[in-house]
């Protein structure tokens, strides 16, 4: 009895989802995970590798079966057949891989709207001061507990830092605590928004561990929000060509307990005049 080719391609089709389901769940490619942003990130990162998985066994077996099947054998000099097309086929591989992208496209998108991608400080600098004293005092969202309060829109614990990118390194000033170190100190369970503003040419801000990543343009201040679960030291990267040191333009964030962070901004603060 022969099976037909459509049972055979859906058996096989299955068994690709389940391997790409599978080695989106248990191997592990990303580093450790040290904020609250980054489980929704690794999600998405799940998804990307299920579907990166299932694409590159999958066309990679079709080629190799196709250059094995339909190889030229020995003594044939002849033609191939005038196949002109499949209608069926041809719609099924434009539409998939098109609702596929749609798809990757809009649950990223999201992802970093959340992140706060699309923010910017516009809306620090020209808003009333009440309209800002309101919001700031208002009871955040789960989203906003979960993503660090994003912009305006987080709750009044929310600890800015102004970061400065320039060749080649990052500046951190605590407006609140007039406070300006080399590296970034932040408490666990408390939301940070960094207020990003490059002097010179584009740089990017990275920290790994935190799956965070942001462009830093000059003209352009923008804003990331996040909140650390995990104390330790993790390195923050630039993640964009900015010039002939751009490899060296590295520092670190270290994350304290909030009794910890607490004796760090004591230590750090500059003496009042008395």
């Amino acid at each position: 009895m022969r099976i037909p080719p459509a049972i055979i391609t859906l058996v096989l089709g299955m068994m690709l989802v389940l391997f790409g389901l599978w080695v989106a769940n248990d191997v592990s490619l990303l580093p450790e995970s040290a904020s609250l942003n980054a489980p929704v990130y690794d999600e998405l990162f799940k998804v990307l590798l299920a579907i990166g998985t299932v694409l590159l066994l999958g066309i990679t077996g079709i080629v190799i079966y196709s250059l094995v099947r339909f190889r030229r054998r020995q003594g044939d000099s002849l033609d191939g057949e005038p196949i002109e097309g499949n209608l069926a086929l041809e719609l099924f591989w434009t539409a998939v891989p098109a609702v596929v992208v749609l798809f990757i496209g809009i649950y990223s998108y999201d992802i970093y709207d959340r992140m706060g991608g699309m923010q910017s400080l516009s809306m620090h600098d020209h808003a009333p001061r009440e309209q800002l004293a309101s919001v700031r005092h208002a009871e955040p969202s789960d989203q906003d507990r979960l993503w660090g309060g994003i912009g305006i829109r987080g709750s009044a614990d929310v600890l800015p830092v102004e970061v400065t990118a320039l060749q080649f390194a990052f500046i951190f000033h605590y407006p609140e605590q007039n406070i300006t170190s080399g590296e970034l100190h932040v408490p666990t369970g408390r939301p940070v928004e960094l207020r990003l503003r490059a002097n010179d040419v584009i740089h990017a801000f990275w920290v790994p561990q935190f799956r965070l990543k942001q462009d830093v343009i000059p003209g352009q201040q923008t804003v990331l929000s996040f909140t650390a679960r995990k104390p330790g030291d993790y390195p923050i990267v630039c993640a964009e060509l900015c010039g002939p040191y751009h490899g060296g333009m590295r520092s670190h964030v270290v994350v304290h307990n909030p009794d910890d962070f607490s004796s760090w901004l004591e230590k750090t603060a500059p003496p009042t005049l008395s």
